[in-house]
Formats: C-alpha cells, structure tokens, sequence
C-alpha cells in the first residue's frame, strides 16, 4: 500500500466513511492514476478534465459512476493532499431523472406469492413493509425486532444513522413463522451460509428475479424496488412527506419528495383537459 493510499485511507475513517465509500473512492483514484501511470499527487485540474473526457466519450459510463469518481478525487485533492487550486471546479455530471418501477398493491401480491422460502418471503416483505435498504436487511439481528413496541431497529443506515420503522402484525407473523421454522442461529436475522455471516445482496437479487418471472411480471424488481413501492404506497394512502422521509431514513425532504413524481396520485386524481371539452372529432359529445 502506497502511503499516500494509507493516508487517504486514514483521511476517511477519521471522518466515519462508509467502509464501501473508503473502497469505492481508493478504487477510483487508484484507476486514475493507472490511466495516465503517473500518482495523483503529480496530477492536476487538466488531467482531471482530459480523464472526464475520456469517461463521457469513450467509456461511456453512467453519470452515477462518473460522479463516485468526482466525489474520490474532490476528497483526494481537497482533503488528503490540501492543494492549492479550487477543487470544486471538478464538475459533476448533471444528473439523469429516470422514474423508480414501482408495482402496484395486487403486483405486490402477486410477487410474494411466487417466493416459496420463508426466509425470503420474510426478508422481502421487510422491504416493502419497512422500506429498508438491502445493506439494513442484511444487518438486521433478531433483537432488532421490537413486537411489544410494534418496530424495528434499523441500526447504521446511510449515513450511519439509526432509526425506527413500523412492524405491522401481519408482517411479525410472517416473521415468526421464518423464525419458527428455520432457527437462524449466530444473532443475524438473516444469516447467509457461512455461519456469522450476512446474506449476499446477490443471493436476495437472484430471488426477486425468479419470482418476478415465476409470476409473470414483466417490471425489473429488486428489493430498492420494493423500498420504491413502500414509500409510493405511503403516499398514495395519504400519509404526509415528512414522516415517509423518517421512515425512508432520508437527510433531506428534497430526496423524499421524488416520490411525488412516481405517485399515481396527480396522473389520476386530475382531470384531463381532454375531458372537459364539449365536444371532440370522432367521439361521442358530453352529456
């Protein structure tokens, strides 16, 4: 490990990063540097511009892994190697609005229907029931379930934020007929196969992908999908922004309010100027 490597490394846990934001930003910084075989540290704005460049026109990547690079090298320079030129003129890429897949209650139904493991079925209905992250799933332990009180204990979300989320009773039963029937054992609720250990994201991704097949559905589902459908489902039942937003774990409103655009509410609650017209060629006039 070169030091500079050690430092930056030293630079983010001093700041709480997330274990997988310390190994994505070394990764960026480390590709980098391969790309013009030098160290960052004999790099500057120019080569960040021609790198970007590079990115966009010939890697064609996605603004989101664009941007994960931009965040690595703002930490790089502003933080661990402090140089003097301004580093926020490294430009983010402008960021893609693309609305979330989300189903609907019956499409719901309709996929939990075709998981047959408890295990599964439990986990899955805790993303949609709760609105976890699939990093919060994964972590859950047994003594995050709080039947008396009627929650669950998220522990360490983004951020590193803990928080509390609704445990209804059909989503305790589902609970406990998985517990009942499996035993997990070691304190995770959903331990993977090596005893201790959580369930790999890829494991619960390849079980959302055969029941969406298995039922029919023709959406891409995942278990953010699911998180999706929670918060959509909220909404659309009435409840107010302010609390999905503490229940999603979100630091800002802003983040929460994108929900207002996947809602159905405004698309079928408003009437059509289409409709109001006294009449239209080839259909019927208004009574």
């Amino acid at each position: 490990m070169t030091p500079l490597r050690r430092r930056m490394l030293e630079d983010m846990a001093v700041r709480n990063c997330a274990k997988r934001t310390q190994e994505s930003y070394t990764l960026c910084v480390q590709k980098f540097a391969q790309h013009f075989g030098k160290s960052p540290e004999l790099l500057g704005p120019e080569e960040i511009r021609l790198y970007q460049i590079y990115l966009t026109r010939e890697r064609k990547v996605a603004f989101s892994t664009l941007n994960c690079i931009v965040a690595a090298l703002r930490f790089l320079y502003r933080v661990t190697l402090r140089v003097s030129w301004p580093v926020e003129t490294i430009p983010y890429a402008r960021k893609e609005r693309k609305l979330s897949v989300v189903l609907s209650p019956e499409e719901v139904s309709q996929f939990f229907r075709a998981i047959p493991s408890p295990k599964y079925r439990a986990l899955l209905a805790i993303a949609y029931g709760g609105g976890l992250r699939i990093s919060e799933l994964t972590g859950l332990r047994a003594t995050d379930i709080d039947s008396k009180r009627q929650v669950i204990r998220v522990r360490s979300g983004k951020g590193h934020k803990d928080r509390y989320v609704m445990l209804s009773p059909r989503l305790l039963e589902l609970v406990r007929a998985y517990w009942k029937a499996e035993h997990p054992k070691g304190g995770l609720l959903f331990p993977g196969a090596i005893a201790g250990q959580p369930l790999d994201a890829s494991a619960i991704q390849r079980v959302c992908q055969r029941a969406a097949r298995a039922c029919g559905l023709k959406k891409r589902i995942t278990p953010h999908t699911l998180r999706h459908c929670f918060a959509t489902h909220l909404l659309e039942a009435g409840t107010d922004l302010r609390t999905i937003q503490v229940l999603m774990g979100h630091t800002s409103l802003q983040t929460t309010a994108v929900y207002l655009h996947v809602s159905n509410m405004a698309s079928t609650e408003t009437t059509s100027p289409l409709d109001r017209l006294e009449s239209f060629p080839g259909l019927a006039a208004r009574p």
